[in-house]
């Protein structure tokens, strides 16, 4: 968007009063401009490391009737200019407000590298302006290192304004997609093939938990619903589908949800509506995926797990960055409103938390740079925003291209604030440490 031009002055008659007036203006904007008043935003600290006091009392939307995800009464709107009459104009800006920072940041995930948390990602966390951090193996060398990282980020978390806890989550899925050494042992393909793969399931989700609750998370990345139509396709390869038939999908993936959950930790249901028509060589974290499913196959197959796992509670939900075009020919389901908000959200029901894959996949290379995928995802109602890159810059981009995108108007200020009042209930559920 451009930069705030400068307002053009007014010829006046020489009268005495208004020169009068004219000098008391410019005495209250001071000698640094002028050229007349400038936006409140102008003057407000850098985008990635607001100074002053954090605003006080920030509500943290548990659905109780409070205001769910408001700081201030102005989020989502840029004040303007205001006028010799008095009236204020909308000035487009490159620079979004304090406060509309603070929301999105809500709605992003970071990642760090390496096996100490930065100083700059606790300073976002400590500002109230990190929803979570998702963990990978490098980032956890050996338990006691961890321990220590996960103290880290949690002691920022309750310095900032809500002390709301962040979400601390990883893939931990079960056999070759662990990125924590512990269980679940089997893989989803183990479990369908087990003498009673119910049970399997149930003691692998109850793994699960027990393993990230013992190193301080609270979600995991689990389990995965995909239902492989081909033996060894992508997704069966790497053992992560529980079968071939829905099903049995439903029956297993509600199963280990349900267990994992019961123990403390959210579960993620993935990647909707499907990745189980993917060939073997078609990964979206890599390149562009195209699955043209017919609609009815991909409801009666595709869709039908998620069905019985939102009956059974599932907490999140992450969508696939593949395109299917039997429900919109030209985006991935995770940047469709036609898949987030057709299929999830109203033709399956889920109330919960929607969160995307990678921004960084390759499957995104033609959706432009980091804040344009991020507020793509959030026009199609996306909730959370995963920058899993390892690269605090890259969660820093998104949430500034978020609130730019709500200060212009481009985002809906009211579903920003339902999208950003879901991720807090979320994380007030798992109370205070």
């Amino acid at each position: 968007m451009p930069r705030p031009s400068h307002r053009g002055t007014r010829r006046t008659p020489r009268r005495p009063v208004r020169f009068a007036l004219l000098a008391l203006l410019l005495a209250a904007v001071g000698p640094a401009t002028g050229l007349g008043p400038v936006a409140p935003l102008a003057v407000q600290a850098p985008p990635d490391r607001p100074s002053g006091p954090v605003d006080p009392g920030t509500s943290t939307g548990t659905g109780t009737g409070t205001r769910a995800a408001t700081d201030t009464d102005t989020v989502g709107t840029n004040p303007g200019n205001p006028t010799p009459t008095g009236r204020s104009t909308i000035v487009p800006t490159t620079v979004p407000t304090t406060a509309s920072l603070r929301l999105a940041g809500r709605r992003i995930v970071y990642s760090y590298p390496g096996a100490t948390p930065p100083p700059e990602l606790l300073d976002t966390i400590r500002a109230g302006r990190a929803a979570g951090v998702i963990l990978f193996k490098e980032n956890a060398p050996s338990p006691e290192q961890l321990r220590v990282a996960v103290e880290m980020l949690k002691a920022a978390a309750q310095e900032s304004p809500s002390g709301a806890p962040l979400l601390l989550m990883t893939d931990q899925e079960g056999g070759k997609v662990r990125r924590l050494p512990g269980a679940p042992v089997h893989s989803a393909r183990q479990t369908g093939a087990a003498a009673d793969p119910a049970g399997d399931a149930a003691l692998s989700g109850a793994g699960a938990a027990g393993t990230l609750a013992d190193a301080g998370l609270n979600v995991n990345l689990a389990p995965v619903l995909d239902v492989f139509d081909a033996p060894d396709n992508f997704i069966d390869h790497f053992e992560r589908s529980y079968g071939g038939k829905p099903e049995v999908v439903a029956e297993l993936g509600t199963a280990f949800l349900t267990a994992q959950q019961q123990s403390g930790v959210a579960a993620t249901a993935k990647h909707f509506p499907g990745l189980g028509a993917a060939a073997r060589e078609e990964n979206t974290d890599e390149r562009p995926v195209v699955l043209p499913v017919p609609l009815a196959e991909l409801r009666a197959r595709g869709e039908e797990p998620y069905r019985a796992a939102i009956a059974g509670g599932v907490r999140l939900v992450m969508a696939s960055w593949a395109v299917y075009p039997a429900l919109d020919a030209d985006r991935p389901a995770g940047l469709s409103s036609a898949v987030v908000q057709g299929e999830l959200r109203r033709r399956l029901g889920f109330r919960g938390v929607t969160v995307t894959d990678a921004l960084e996949a390759g499957a995104l290379a033609d959706f432009g740079d980091t804040g344009e995928r991020a507020v793509a995802a959030a026009l199609a109602g996306m909730d959370l925003l995963l920058c899993s890159a390892r690269d605090i810059q890259q969660g820093d981009d998104a949430a500034e291209a978020l609130a730019l995108a709500l200060d212009s108007g481009r985002l809906d200020a009211g579903e920003f604030s339902s999208a950003v009042g879901r991720v807090d209930s979320l994380r007030t559920s798992f109370g205070r440490p």
